[in-house]
C-alpha cells in the first residue's frame, strides 16, 4: 500500500526542523512513502528546499500564505498513496511510524488512524505545565486513550486518512487551522467529527505510532501557552456552531476536576510544590480556554 505523507511549511527559520523531519521519514522501516512537501508562501524557502534536493518526492509551492488546511489540501490534490499522513515540519518521527499507522488499516479496517506524539524538549522540560495541558504544546496529553482504540481525532502532526475519505470528505476547512502568525486551530477536530458523522467511524489510535514533536523554549513561555489556549477555546466555539458534539471537551474537564484537581491534593498535603503549581496553571489554562470560547459567542456576526 503506498503511504503519501505531506508536511507543509511556511517559514524559512524552520529549514533546519524541515531536513530532521523529512530525514525521519526517509528513514522510515515502511518502505512504499510517497513524501510531499507543501510550502506555503516561502520563496526563499521553497529555493533552498530545491537547492539542497531534500529528499522529497514532491515539492510544491503556495504564492502566497494561504495557512495550513489549504495548504494539507493542496497536497492531497498532488498524491498518489492509498493513505495520506499529515506530518509537521518541527517532528521526528520514530522508525516505525508508519508501520504501525499502517497496521491500523490492515488489522482494523481504518478509515482513518493516528498516534501518540511525545514532547521533545529542545528548551528544557516545563515542570509547572501539567500533562493534561500538554496539547498546548502539540503533545498528547495525560487522559487522552490507552492502548489501541477508536477516538474522534488525533493531532495534525500524527493522523491519517484513506484517501477515498479525504475525497469524500472534501478536504479541510479553509477557514480553519493556523495562517500566517494566527492561531486559529481544530482543523483536525472538525474535520474528524465531519468524518464520524458521514461514515460513522472515527480514528484508530495506535500509542505506539510514535512521533515526536520538537518543543523550543518559545512554545515554553506562559504568554504563548496562555495565547494558544484563548485561540484553542475560540475553535471550540466555532466547532460548536457547526453543529459538533462537545462530549469529548466535557470528559475533559470532568477529568480534569476529579483527576487532575484532587489528584494533585493529596501530593500538595505531603508538602510537595510542583502539584501546587500545576493546579494553578490547571486553573489558569482553563479559564483561558473559557474566554476564548465565550469572545468567540460573544462576537459571532450570526449572534442576535
Amino acid at each position: 500500500m503506498l503511504v503519501s505523507v505531506i508536511t507543509c511549511s511556511h517559514r524559512f527559520d524552520r529549514y533546519p526542523d524541515l531536513v530532521d523531519a523529512i530525514e525521519s521519514l526517509v528513514d522510515q522501516t515502511y518502505k512504499d512513502l510517497e513524501l510531499i512537501v507543501v510550502v506555503d508562501g516561502d520563496e526563499a524557502l521553497y529555493d533552498q528546499i530545491m537547492k539542497d534536493g531534500v529528499p522529497a518526492d514532491k515539492v510544491i509551492s503556495n504564492e502566497t500564505n494561504v495557512g495550513l488546511s489549504e495548504s494539507r489540501n493542496r497536497g492531497v490534490d498532488v498524491a498518489s498513496g492509498e493513505v495520506i499522513v499529515f506530518f509537521d515540519d518541527d517532528a521526528v518521527a520514530d522508525r516505525d511510524w508508519i508501520k504501525e499507522l499502517v497496521r491500523m488499516y490492515d488489522e482494523y479496517d481504518a478509515i482513518a488512524a493516528g498516534g501518540k506524539i511525545v514532547p521533545l524538549w529542545i528548551g528544557g522540560k516545563m515542570n509547572f505545565l501539567p500533562e493534561e495541558y500538554y496539547w498546548l504544546i502539540g503533545a498528547t496529553h495525560r487522559g487522552f486513550a490507552e492502548g489501541i482504540t477508536e477516538v474522534r481525532n488525533t493531532f495534525g502532526s500524527n493522523i491519517s486518512f484513506r484517501t477515498e475519505v479525504l475525497d469524500a470528505l472534501g478536504g479541510f476547512r479553509g477557514e480553519m487551522g493556523v495562517r500566517g502568525s494566527g492561531a486559529l486551530q481544530g482543523e483536525e477536530t472538525e474535520m474528524c467529527a465531519r468524518m464520524k458523522g458521514q461514515f460513522g467511524k472515527g480514528v484508530m489510535y495506535n500509542p505506539d505510532a510514535i512521533v515526536h514533536h520538537k518543543i523550543v523554549s518559545a512554545r515554553t513561555k506562559v504568554t504563548f501557552l496562555m495565547r494558544r489556549a484563548f485561540w484553542q477555546g475560540y475553535s471550540k466555539r466555532m466547532i460548536a456552531e457547526m453543529g459538533y458534539s462537545m462530549d469529548v471537551e466535557g470528559d475533559f474537564l470532568r477529568d480534569l476536576v476529579y483527576v487532575g484537581v484532587f489528584g494533585r491534593v493529596k501530593e500538595i498535603l505531603r508538602f510537595k510544590i510542583v502539584p501546587a503549581v500545576q493546579i494553578f496553571f490547571l486553573g489558569l489554562f482553563t479559564a483561558t480556554v473559557f474566554l476564548g470560547y465565550m469572545y468567540r459567542y460573544m462576537n459571532h456576526p450570526g449572534r442576535e
